[in-house]
C-alpha cells in the first residue's frame, strides 16, 4: 500500500463527515447553509494544512452542475489555467466552470489578474485555497469578489473519529484487525496540531509498524512533532506575538518568536515586526522602526539558524522600549475625514507659488509663522496627540514653545 494513500481513500464525500468545521459545514454552518440555499460564489479557504480545504471544495462541487477543474499552483502555469478557461467560449453554456486553485499564494501577481475577466462575467466561479494570508498574498481584485472563510486547526477529540474512519479502512485493506486504544489516537491527534492528513499518515505508518497493537511507543518512532494543539497556528502565534510585544513582556515575546522560527515562518516574522515597530512602538522611540527593518533584512540574507538572533534583536528591542500609537490614531482619524469626504477645498495660499499669501516659515523666528493649513471646513481639528513618553513629551514642549503656548 502506497503511503499517505489512507488520507485520500477516507476523504469526506459530504459535509457531515468533515470534521473540526463545524462554523462553516455543521448544521448551522455559513457555508452550508449557504450552498442549501442555491448560493455559489467565488471563495477562498484559508487556515492550516490538512483542515479539509480541499475537501470542502470537492464536496461542494460533486453539488454543482458545473464543469469542475483542480489545479494545484505549486506546479501549474498561466498557460495551464487559460486552456481551461479557453473552455469557457460561450458565457450562456450551462453551469459554467468551477475551478478551484490550491495553494494559490503560489501564482503571481499576473497569472492571478488573468482570472478576473472570467470570474467577473460569470463564467468562472472560483475556489481557491492557501495556508497563508490571503490578505498578503492573494490579488485585492481577487479577494473583493469572494467571500473568505477560514479553517481552524481541528481540535483533538474531533481527529479522534476521522483516525477511528482510518483504522476501520486500513484493517479492511490489509485483512488485519489490529487494536489502537481511544488514548493513543488522542495522542496522534494532539502531536499532529490540528492537521488531520498528518495524523492520518502518522497512524497508517504505525499501523503498519506495529504487530496486533498500535502503542505510543510505535507512534513516537516517526518523530511527530509535538505542539500546543489548541493554539499553535499562523495566525494565533502571529497575534500572540504582537500582543506580547504591545504588552511590554520580553519573555513571553522570545518564546512565541521561537515557536514561529521552528514553524519556518522566518517572512511572516519579518513582515509582523516591521508593523509592530510602527504601529505600538511608533513614534516613543522612532528609531525602532529603522532598527527592526535592518533586523529583517539581515535575518533573510541569513537565514536560519542565524537568522534567530537578528530578530531577537529587534522583537525584544521592541518589547523592552515605550509605546505609543499616536501616529496610528492620527492617520485613522484623517483618513475617516477624507472617505466621509471633508476638506475638499483645499487653502489657495498652500496650493502653489503663483498663489499670493503664502509665509515662508523659514523666514520668521523659530522657523515658524502662524497660517492656516487645513481646509476651511476643518480648521481647528486636531487628528495628533502626543503620546505620553519621552521622545513626544519632547516634542510637545518644542511645539508648545515655538507656538508661544
Amino acid at each position: 500500500m502506497n503511503s499517505f494513500r489512507t488520507a485520500d481513500s477516507i476523504r469526506p464525500k459530504s459535509f457531515d463527515d468533515i470534521v473540526g468545521q463545524d462554523h462553516l459545514f455543521g448544521e448551522r454552518g455559513v457555508v452550508r447553509r449557504m450552498i442549501s440555499a442555491g448560493r455559489l460564489t467565488n471563495m477562498i479557504f484559508y487556515g492550516p494544512p490538512g483542515t479539509g480545504k480541499t475537501t470542502a471544495a470537492e464536496i461542494i462541487a460533486r453539488g454543482a452542475d458545473m464543469a469542475f477543474h483542480r489545479i494545484n499552483a505549486t506546479t501549474a502555469s498561466l498557460s495551464d489555467v487559460k486552456e481551461i478557461l479557453g473552455t469557457t467560449d460561450n458565457i450562456f453554456a450551462r453551469g459554467g466552470i468551477l475551478l478551484y486553485i490550491d495553494e494559490i499564494q503560489y501564482f503571481n501577481r499576473k497569472q492571478q489578474q488573468a482570472l478576473l475577466e472570467y470570474i467577473e462575467d460569470g463564467r468562472v466561479t472560483l475556489i481557491a485555497s492557501t495556508t497563508e494570508n490571503p490578505h498578503f498574498y492573494i490579488y485585492n481584485a481577487i479577494i473583493s469578489r469572494s467571500s473568505l472563510f477560514e479553517f481552524k486547526p481541528v481540535k483533538a477529540e474531533a481527529c479522534v473519529g476521522a483516525l477511528r474512519r482510518a483504522m476501520a479502512f486500513l484493517d479492511g485493506q490489509s485483512g488485519s484487525e489490529k487494536q489502537v486504544s481511544d488514548e493513543v489516537l488522542l495522542y496522534i491527534a494532539k502531536s499532529t496540531s490540528g492537521d488531520v492528513r498528518h495524523a492520518i499518515g502518522v497512524l497508517e505508518n504505525a499501523y503498519f509498524s506495529a504487530e496486533n497493537e498500535i502503542t505510543q511507543d510505535v507512534v513516537d518512532e516517526f518523530n511527530v512533532r509535538i505542539g500546543n494543539f489548541d493554539t499553535d497556528t499562523h495566525f494565533d502565534l502571529l497575534s500572540c506575538l504582537q500582543k506580547s510585544i504591545r504588552g511590554s513582556d520580553p519573555d513571553a515575546t522570545v518564546f512565541y518568536l521561537a515557536k514561529l522560527l521552528a514553524a519556518g515562518e522566518l517572512i511572516s516574522v519579518c513582515r509582523r515586526l516591521q508593523v509592530i515597530a510602527s504601529e505600538d512602538v511608533g513614534l516613543a522611540y522612532p528609531l525602532a522602526a529603522a532598527v527592526t527593518r535592518a533586523a529583517c533584512e539581515s535575518a533573510k540574507e541569513l537565514g536560519m539558524p542565524e537568522a534567530r538572533i537578528p530578530l531577537a534583536n529587534a522583537a525584544l528591542l521592541l518589547a523592552t522600549a515605550p509605546k505609543s500609537n499616536s501616529a496610528e490614531s492620527a492617520i485613522d482619524a484623517a483618513m475617516a475625514d477624507v472617505e466621509a469626504g471633508m476638506g475638499r477645498e483645499f487653502p489657495k495660499h498652500l496650493q502653489s507659488p503663483l498663489f499670493k499669501g503664502y509665509k515662508y516659515p523659514h523666514m520668521y523666528p523659530n522657523h515658524y509663522v502662524e497660517q492656516q493649513y487645513l481646509p476651511d471646513d476643518l480648521v481647528g481639528k486636531v487628528y495628533y496627540e502626543y503620546g505620553d513618553n519621552k521622545t513626544e513629551s519632547a516634542a510637545k514642549d518644542y511645539n508648545d514653545k515655538i507656538k508661544r503656548k
